[in-house]
């Protein structure tokens, strides 16, 4: 059991050293980002109304392209990483000056009251997480969350590129794929999917916490 802890341990340290290194290239990718999510929230917007609601956070926001683009929206968003690299590029990008960014750890505990958000998202996130993770992640995020609690993260198609990139990081993709809909019926309730494009989809659901 130690060394299985241990084996774990160093795989969320060695996670997290990945990302705080490639932060600067994520920067690099902001402009593409805002132009895919702007097409995504687009293609959800007969599914889920977000001009309804008044606030959301982004849990793994990165460095905040898809905070921006929420905001564009006329949300109140805030994001948050555990990466800090992440979040101080994310302040500095054009569309981000009335997003408030945090540091903090999802898998222990945000700074947050429970019920403080009509909505929370967190995109390309869980598919990097172990199935311990994921269910902190979402038990987390129901905590917080008022209304709908949304995953967005890749559909069962796969990709030869992305299945090499993703055995890189050192995630749970394979698994994540295979138990997503399993997972989400555990956590919230009337879950379901919207089609995001020819990858990725929206598994959405109530909170049930």
């Amino acid at each position: 059991m130690h060394n299985i802890q241990r084996t774990a341990q160093k795989g969320k340290k060695r996670r997290s050293h990945v990302f705080q290194s490639i932060a600067p290239i994520y920067g690099l990718f902001y402009s593409y980002q805002t132009k895919y999510y702007t097409k995504v929230l687009e293609k959800v917007k007969n599914e889920i109304n977000l001009s309804a609601y008044t606030n959301i956070i982004d849990i793994g926001c990165g460095t905040g392209a898809l905070c921006a683009v929420l905001n564009q929206k006329g949300l109140r968003v805030t994001g948050v990483d555990l990466v800090q690299k992440m979040l101080d590029i994310a302040g500095k990008k054009q569309g981000n000056t009335e997003v408030e960014f945090i540091q903090a750890n999802v898998l222990k505990k945000i700074p947050f009251e429970d019920k403080s958000f009509d909505l929370s998202i967190s995109s390309y996130v869980a598919h990097g997480l172990n199935a311990e993770e994921r269910r902190a992640m979402y038990e987390e995020m129901s905590r917080v969350t008022k209304y709908w609690v949304i995953i967005h993260d890749y559909n069962e198609k796969k990709r030869p590129l992305t299945s090499i990139l993703e055995s890189l990081e050192g995630g749970d993709y394979f698994n994540f794929m295979k138990k997503a809909r399993l997972e989400m019926k555990e956590y919230f309730l009337y879950p379901r999917e919207i089609d995001c494009g020819s990858w990725a989809v929206w598994y959405i659901g109530r909170p049930k916490a």
